[in-house]
């Protein structure tokens, strides 16, 4: 089945035991068993659950793979990854990150022991020289977040695996519909399903996917022993997302598109990055691995600081906000909202200014979008 089919049938056969098409909201703790540990796959609801396993099924086949894990948020996803690790292992990560990612491995698992290196990931031979005899894992964001850098998911696969490590793609800001990191060598993809795949801003969740049965059996026994899961209605809200996302990404990537040419052309602007720019340095790779180039553009002023932070308070239609993906628009500070975790001398080595303003640009009519966009640029 293509794409939009598996959206909506993948995982959500009519209920057995009334017909019901949209997958119920199995709201149980516990289910009742015909003798000891003899039941009908389910037993308690942090091991396993029917609206939750609907999703983990409806997510891997969208990425191709035999096998979905969901979890409680996307960095408790990235958590279960870092388990497969122990204390001595090394990781070479990319050095534009979403900050939640960035803190989770500086502040939590440096202190046990599982060392990290930043590299640029978007040049093959910084990941090559970073990795250690000790590298097990190889970590991207593409697109990136904030400054949205396009990796080349096929040459950092191949880099990984001839220093023995995986790698581990955050495609959130992709999606399984604009990029197949699976088809490129990836060994596991993480989305944070609060994003593009839920759409609507109503749910905290995250998913890891991916095709090794081992590695699976580790990361179910890891969701079921720390219980880090969605809830049935997270899952369902989720599920209920990707119906549309084909359509929401198609209006999404159209809408950025046009604003991004829009402060591309602007005389207060100083740079915009959005991978759909020819003037984007990494635009010919984004070409090839994805199909379309999502809604996240970062944009820096010709301003002053103070100038910039009157400009993303002064958005209507955008609302300054902490999320991304959703079908409405939203402006932020990442220095200091989404990426204040990361120190200030680590952000400006890697080109992320205090200026810089990221844009999720939803679904809504790209002229009024614009039109927001300018008054407040005139503002300033």
């Amino acid at each position: 089945m293509r794409f939009d089919t598996l959206s909506i049938h993948a995982g959500q056969k009519p209920d057995p035991a009334t017909g019901a098409l949209a997958t119920p909201i199995y709201q149980t703790s516990t289910y009742a068993q015909d003798a000891p540990n003899v039941h009908k796959g389910y037993d308690y609801s942090r091991a396993a659950n029917p609206t939750r396993q609907a999703l983990e099924d409806n997510l891997a086949a969208l990425e191709g793979v035999p096998f979905g894990v969901a979890f409680s948020s996307g960095l408790a996803a990235t958590s279960a990854i870092l388990n497969l690790l122990k204390s001595g292992d090394h990781v070479v990560a990319a050095n534009d990150m979403y900050g939640g990612t960035y803190r989770l491995f500086r502040q939590l698992y440096e202190k046990y022991g599982i060392g990290f290196d930043f590299v640029d990931a978007t040049k093959p031979a910084d990941i090559r020289t970073a990795i250690r005899a000790n590298t097990k894992l190889v970590w991207i964001e593409t697109p990136s977040n904030p400054l949205l850098k396009i990796t080349d998911i096929q040459a950092a696969a191949d880099v990984a695996h001839a220093g023995g490590a995986l790698l581990a793609v955050d495609s959130t800001l992709a999606t399984p519909y604009l990029q197949r990191p699976f088809q490129l060598g990836a060994d596991l993809v993480l989305h944070s399903t609060t994003k593009y795949l839920n759409g609507h801003g109503d749910v905290i969740g995250g998913a890891v996917l991916l095709k090794d049965k081992p590695l699976f059996d580790q990361l179910k026994f890891w969701q079921k022993s720390v219980g880090s899961v969605p809830s049935p209605l997270d899952a369902y809200l989720v599920l209920r997302g990707i119906k549309t996302l084909s359509l929401r990404m198609q209006k999404h990537s159209q809408n950025a598109q046009a604003v991004a040419e829009f402060l591309q052309a602007h005389p207060s602007v100083n740079a915009v990055h959005y991978p759909g720019l020819p003037s984007h340095p990494q635009h010919d790779l984004a070409k090839r691995q994805m199909t379309l180039f999502s809604g996240m553009i970062a944009v820096e002023l010709r301003a002053s600081f103070e100038q910039s932070m009157a400009f993303a308070s002064g958005l209507d239609l955008f609302a300054l906000a902490e999320d991304l993906g959703g079908v409405r628009s939203l402006a932020c500070h990442p220095a200091s909202m989404t990426h204040a975790s990361v120190p200030r001398e680590e952000r400006l080595k890697n080109g992320f200014s205090d200026e810089l303003i990221r844009l999720s640009v939803g679904i809504e009519d790209a002229a009024d979008l614009i039109e927001d966009l300018k008054k407040a640029l005139d503002k300033v």
